[in-house]
């Protein structure tokens, strides 16, 4: 070996050491770092009901100059470990937004190798003992007559062997979008006031909420926390109705949906509890507030019959 070669050589074993010592370091204090902040937020009220917008999955595959489709693979990695992350943590209900109707819009090509993904992915979730073990329940929310036949087939197996779980909730929206959601509820309330079967004074916040996805079926209730991976700051018509309703809490971060990580998902979570703990902030200064408007109101009263005892 000459000695440049042996050079080079040294020189590339000393810069592997480095990164080598970079990675471990930055691996050890991240895992106390996640379970300094798991501990923390296990320390108060955890959401019941978190949905995630997962968005990025092209623009990380486009950055490491690689195809959508190993983008959207990375992706589907990753959902597969948030859904055991938020099992752990205590999350009773997950929405996934994993095609909206507006996804149609993009190449036959990437459209049927979603399809076919999302359809491995719950012929995964079927076999997996942890979907059972778990007493995990999926339901897809959306519009399946957009869907192709085997993808609906697998969507039918999912749903019907775990029907009857009920301690945690996976709701996959597919072909989904929030308006069309309210307009088939609509349609739906109508024909039933038509044909004599509701009365319209019975449509209320309530009933329509019965007849959002699934219909029929219990619908997925009120969203307690929204998180958006990808760095966009907006909601991109995802529950609107559960959503707006509860005045939910948002969570919007830079990294793409394959980088996502578990300190993220605490990150978010820490997020909700601090607008819960300020809402109770507000709401008991409200209530001092009135309080004090009667003491006083109350104290005036006396000091006028005093007077007029007086006089």
């Amino acid at each position: 070996m000459t000695k440049l070669k042996t050079s080079l050589y040294w020189r590339g074993a000393f810069w592997a050491g480095i990164r080598f010592l970079k990675n471990r370091t930055f691996s050890v204090f991240y895992q106390r770092y996640e379970r300094r902040l798991e501990k923390k937020i296990q320390s108060s009220e955890i959401p019941h009901h978190i949905a995630v917008i997962m968005d990025g999955n092209r623009r990380f595959a486009g950055q490491l100059g690689k195809t959508r489709s190993f983008g959207h693979a990375m992706g589907a990695e990753v959902t597969e470990k948030v859904i055991e992350w938020c099992y752990e943590i205590g999350v009773k209900q997950l929405t996934l937004y994993a095609l909206s109707t507006e996804n149609f819009q993009r190449s036959e090509e990437e459209v049927d190798g979603l399809f076919n993904l999302i359809n491995q992915k719950f012929l995964k979730l079927y076999s997996d003992p942890k979907t059972h073990e778990n007493e995990m329940q999926v339901r897809v929310i959306g519009d399946r007559s957009k869907l192709p036949v085997f993808l609906n087939e697998s969507i039918e197996i999912i749903e019907k062997s775990t029907e009857h779980y009920r301690k945690f909730h996976l709701n996959v929206a597919i072909a989904y979008g929030g308006r069309q959601e309210i307009i088939q509820a609509v349609r739906d309330i109508a024909g039933c006031v038509s044909s004599g079967k509701l009365f319209l004074e019975e449509v209320d916040e309530n009933l329509i909420s019965k007849y959002l996805y699934p219909a029929p079926g219990v619908s997925v209730p009120n969203v307690d926390l929204i998180i958006r991976t990808g760095g966009d700051e907006r909601v991109s018509n995802f529950l609107p109705w559960q959503a707006n309703g509860s005045e939910c809490a948002t969570y919007f971060c830079a990294p793409f949906w394959p980088e996502f990580r578990k300190i993220d998902l605490l990150r978010s979570i820490r997020v909700y509890q601090a607008r819960k703990a300020e809402k109770r902030q507000e709401h008991s200064y409200r209530v001092s507030r009135v309080v004090n408007v009667l003491k006083i109101r109350k104290y005036g009263e006396k000091m006028k019959t005093l007077e007029n005892f007086s006089q």
